[in-house]
Order: C-alpha cells, then sequence, then structure tokens
C-alpha cells in the first residue's frame, strides 16, 4: 500500500521556545489520520519539535500511559484545552481501536504516543497501526527518540546490520532455546531486559554465545545516572551477579564471530568428546575450546550421528 502525505499548510513553532505566556502554539490543523508521536526515554528535551506541534494540534490524543503523557505536555507548555487523553494499552486496545478509527472516520486527527521511545517497539501500537491501515487511513510517523538507537550509538558494536530482538522469555527453558536461535546470526544484537533477570540472562548468553562475546550493558540511558559498562559477556555476567543493578536495560551483543577453524579440526575434537560425553555437554567443552557458538557445535554433531 502507497501512502502520500498531503501539504498541510501547516506553521511549526519556533525552535527557540514556546509561544506566549510560556505556552506551545497551536499550529494549523492536522488532516484527519492516525499520528505516532516519539517521546522521550528519559531526558524531557528530547522530545522533537514537529512532536510538540502534533500534540498541540491534533483532535484526539490516545497515551499507552496518559500520565506520563500529561506531564511531558506540561512541561514543554502543550495546552490539553478541551481534548482528554484517551489510555490505549494492550489491556484495552481491543475496546478503544473501534472508537480511535471512529474518530479518524469522522475526520479527526489521532496522536498517539508509548510511554517513552518510539511507538510499535515494544510498544502496544502495532495492532492500533494495523487497524489504521485496515480501514485506509493515513499514518504518519513522527521520529524521535528510541532506546534501540540509543544503546547502538553508544556501544561501540558494528551499526551496520542489527536485530532489534525484543525482551527474551521469562522461564529458563524458553529463554535458552530463544538464545540458540539467536547465537550464530551475523548482526548485532539488541534486547530488552529487566533488572531482576538480567544477571541471569547475561550467564546464559555467556554460556551459549561464549565468554569472550563483546557486549554493551546501557543502563538509564539520557537519564540523570547514565551507565554504559562496555565488556565480554561473561565479565557483565560476573559483574551483576555480584552487584545488582536497577533501572531500564538495553543489552547491546556482537555478531557472532566467524569460526576461523578448519571445520574438519571442530569435527574431530566433538567425536573425541563424544566418546565420553553427551551431544549437549561434548557441544559446551568444544564450543569453549574453539570460542565458537554452543549451536554452531550442536548442529555439527547432530550431523555427524551424535546423541543427545
Amino acid at each position: 500500500m502507497t501512502q502520500t502525505v498531503p501539504e498541510t499548510g501547516q506553521t511549526f513553532a519556533p525552535a527557540l521556545g514556546q509561544g506566549q505566556a510560556g505556552r506551545w502554539p497551536k499550529a494549523a490543523p492536522l488532516p484527519a489520520g492516525l499520528y505516532f508521536v516519539s517521546t522521550p526515554i528519559g531526558a524531557a528535551r528530547d522530545i522533537t519539535l514537529r512532536g510538540l506541534d502534533i500534540l498541540a494540534t491534533a483532535d484526539v490524543l490516545a497515551a499507552e500511559d496518559t500520565r506520563t503523557l500529561r506531564h511531558l505536555m506540561e512541561i514543554h507548555g502543550v495546552a490539553l484545552a478541551d481534548r482528554p487523553i484517551l489510555p490505549y494499552h494492550d489491556h484495552n486496545g481491543a475496546q478503544m481501536r473501534p472508537k480511535l478509527m471512529r474518530a479518524i472516520a469522522e475526520g479527526k486527527s489521532v496522536a498517539y504516543a508509548s510511554e517513552a521511545g518510539t511507538p510499535l517497539v515494544a510498544d502496544p501500537g502495532f495492532a492500533l497501526g494495523r487497524a489504521a491501515i485496515a480501514d485506509g487511513h493515513m499514518i504518519i510517523g513522527a521520529p524521535g527518540p528510541s532506546a534501540v538507537l540509543a544503546a547502538l550509538t553508544v556501544s561501540g558494536l558494528p551499526t551496520d546490520r542489527f536485530l532489534f530482538a525484543g525482551f527474551p522469555p521469562p522461564t529458563a527453558s524458553a529463554r535458552r532455546k530463544w538464545l540458540e536461535d539467536l547465537a550464530d546470526l551475523q548482526a548485532t544484537l539488541v534486547i530488552y531486559e529487566s533488572p531482576k533477570r538480567i544477571a541471569a540472562l547475561l550467564a546464559t548468553m555467556a554460556d551459549i554465545f561464549g565468554p569472550d562475546r563483546p557486549a554493551a550493558l546501557c543502563r538509564e540511558l539520557t537519564k540523570r545516572f547514565e551507565d554504559v559498562r562496555r565488556a565480554p559477556l561473561s565479565a557483565l555476567a560476573t559483574a551483576l551477579a555480584e552487584t545488582p543493578v536497577k533501572g531500564e536495560i538495553v543489552l547491546v551483543i556482537d555478531r557472532a564471530a566467524i569460526p576461523e577453524t578448519d571445520p574438519a579440526t571442530l569435527q574431530a575434537a566433538l567425536e573425541q568428546a563424544l566418546k565420553t560425553a553427551s551431544l549437549r555437554d561434548a557441544a559446551t567443552d568444544v564450543a569453549k575450546m574453539f570460542g565458537v557458538s554452543r549451536k554452531t557445535i550442536y548442529n555439527l554433531g547432530l550431523k555427524i550421528g551424535g546423541d543427545s
């Protein structure tokens, strides 16, 4: 589906401040449609001028967290006037989507803001966007803050190809399988995780990806206590096991190394290890020995008939 954005004739707010009496000026009316507005992940001043224009002008406002959006608008002098901020989140999406689609069908502009960052990235806005497309409505993205891109920027790891993998599964067995599927990807990985589970995740990653895989643990990005730790997975796992952390975490992991070891050498080492160990244990030992991912060795074992 191709979408053409019409010229709005909109006048944007001046770059150096708000309107009279500290209020953000309301611009020309917006065409009917759904506007995804990116919001700060920490520092309130990271909101874009265009994002504030849309928030000041849209006919209907919706937010994953209404209190967060209301506070952001108050900071920047964006008046609510007679517009409520409608809640839209995972728990009420099915009930709210028809109401928001009806507003657009009536010729209104609807602005949706996630709690923090860019809508649709680990955010309930996906179904809202799909509904708007299905109904033939225009969708406009107002780009801005993103924890994924902020973490990549400060990680020091390759950015030419990356995969945002979201949150790992909560259970240990599902998490291990999930990580094994990611282990050999030739792309930098970006993962969200809670402070309560990050130490366990790092320990499992060091086991599956290899202890020396470079990584960056980015915590509280753009906030007062921003902290970026760049180290091998094993070192990060040890540090967090000893000293737990708090706050929002984004973990960036370097892509899998391309093994320099001759495949025949790997196979010979695995065949030797299989004489005294199961495929699972043999794959772990050989992976550590040669600094390659456990999944690579495990799959090799399946090919040569090893038994788990």
